[in-house]
């Protein structure tokens, strides 16, 4: 049989070690997968460069009066962002470093902040030859660290040991950093990325609060930073979100943020789409994804093949997938928020009862979340049950006493016609009794647009839901998202790509950094 060889598109092509064992079949499907790798690549490198292109006219050519202040400072730091993104995937893509031409000489750091010298030395300085070798000097690399209010820098000294008899040079190697040859460590970098993404603190506020400390930091300086953050953290992502797809039972919802058009200096409304794992399942994880558009598409192409259990709300955009295969669990909590807001406006003599029928229901949840998923699938069917099918007849003769088109009809038919939906947890204990779980997960997106007014670009959007679905995912595991995307991005440039499910925040643990 052919040996076949598979390629990461982010990583570089590694020809097979047994190759000159291959036969001529197994030449012929290799030359056949490594010309269509060349041809993804120089297609995405082609899509990259006219991106990168666009983002430049963009840059130079919109007219930010159109903008409010605030608008036109989020813009400058997503063009400065996506640009730095699209640098670092064409230089992932090509293998090739970005041209240095044109590049303003680093000014050194303030020599007034507090320093603390790293010493790296060969692990022995014995030549191979038996001599004793002679340190004859040093190179010095200063990174800028951050804690809270304070700056300080990180002197990483290599000696140069020679040996005097075969003028042999030994010199530690220069440690590996998710920036290369960057300035910032990962603790400045990990701080940027929960002051923008948890805090939701825009790069022109958090330039303020830096210069405050001592070093005003430039916002375009920030933005590349933050743009090449989100490609070095994309790997992450893709491996959480294929870990989540291998859960029978997931949670999904959208909610409207502004995307800005910048041909036309206008937002638009475009979505962030939220998926998780099922609420009584042990993993924690959420994954948001940004799209352009509610239409149904954007979820059928985040879950691909998957056809699990799906707990969603009523939207249409979601009965596609349906239609495939998914199974859909409706969301109690919806139902009974219809006859909420009918008792709060004192529109019906019924909303009470209702209530008081659906809060019965949420008790016996209350008694079976603790239970593995037989025994709570046993309690709903002994106890649950019976309360919903009394809940349904109930429904039906009230229906058949109210005017159509009146409040408690609406409410009422919502309840009967997604009933088969809502009542789909009791057949399974694994399905959760509504969707509130993601729509908690969703709450701090909401707070955050107050601060944010729009996405700058879609790859902005994306790079936001990316970088918020590992805050949001290190929180739910009980992490502090700052210590943990620091030791995630000291590990992530030596983390070989087999072990870094290692690195997910389910499984990360706080010693290990």
């Amino acid at each position: 049989m052919a040996a076949r060889t598979r390629w990461s598109h982010d990583l570089p092509m590694v020809l097979p070690a047994n190759l000159h064992e291959l036969d001529a079949d197994a030449l012929r499907q290799l030359l056949i997968a490594q010309d269509r790798e060349l041809t993804w690549r120089q297609s995405k490198i082609d899509q990259l460069t006219h991106e990168l292109a666009l983002h430049k006219r963009w840059r130079f050519g919109i007219k930010t009066e159109r903008l409010s202040a605030e608008q036109a400072q989020l813009f400058e730091e997503t063009v400065e962002a996506d640009l730095a993104a699209m640098t670092e995937e064409l230089e992932q893509l090509s293998g090739k470093p970005a041209s240095a031409k044109g590049q303003a000489k680093r000014k050194p750091l303030p020599p007034e902040l507090p320093r603390t010298e790293i010493h790296h030395e060969p692990d022995s300085t014995l030549c191979a030859c038996g001599c004793q070798m002679k340190r004859i000097g040093e190179d010095v690399a200063e990174k800028l660290d951050y804690t809270p209010g304070i700056f300080s820098v990180e002197r990483h000294i290599r000696g140069k040991w020679i040996c005097q008899a075969c003028e042999t040079l030994v010199q530690a190697p220069v440690p590996a950093h998710v920036i290369d040859k960057g300035i910032p460590t990962t603790g400045l970098l990990a701080q940027v990325l929960v002051a923008k993404y948890q805090d939701h603190l825009p790069l022109y506020r958090q330039e303020a609060i830096f210069g405050r400390a001592g070093l005003a930091i430039p916002q375009s300086t920030l933005a590349q930073w933050v743009g090449q953050m989100g490609v070095q953290l994309q790997a992450l992502v893709d491996a959480l979100k294929a870990e989540l797809l291998a859960f029978p039972v997931l949670h999904a919802d959208e909610t409207p943020v502004a995307m800005l058009d910048p041909g036309a200096g206008k937002t638009h409304r475009a979505y962030l789409w939220s998926y998780s794992i099922g609420a009584h399942d042990p993993v924690r994880a959420v994954i948001y994804d940004f799209a352009d558009s509610r239409a149904g598409k954007h979820a059928q192409d985040f879950l691909g093949d998957w056809r699990g259990t799906l707990v969603c709300d009523d939207y249409s955009g979601y009965k596609a997938l349906i239609a495939k295969g998914v199974t859909e669990a409706g969301c109690m909590a919806h139902a009974r928020r219809k006859f909420f807001e009918l008792q709060e406006h004192g529109q019906s003599q019924i909303a009470g009862q209702a209530l008081e029928r659906i809060a019965a229901l949420y008790g016996i949840e209350q008694d079976a979340r603790e239970l593995k998923a037989e025994a709570r699938q046993a309690l709903r069917e002994t106890r649950a049950r019976p309360l919903l099918e009394d809940l349904k007849a109930w429904l039906l003769a009230c229906r058949g006493k109210i005017p159509n088109g009146s409040s408690s009809a609406k409410a009422i038919e919502y309840a009967l016609k997604r009933w088969a939906a809502l009542t789909h947890y009791l057949t399974d204990g694994n399905v959760p009794i509504d969707n509130n779980w993601i729509e908690n997960q969703i709450r701090p997106i909401a707070i955050g647009r107050k601060n944010w007014l729009f996405a700058g670009s879609l790859r902005a959007g994306k790079r936001a839901a990316a970088i918020m679905s590992l805050i949001q995912s290190a929180r739910l595991n009980g992490h502090e998202p700052y210590a943990y995307l620091k030791d995630v991005l000291t590990r992530l440039p030596t983390q070989p790509q087999s072990r870094i499910g290692e690195l997910l925040p389910h499984r990360w643990q706080p010693d290990s950094a």
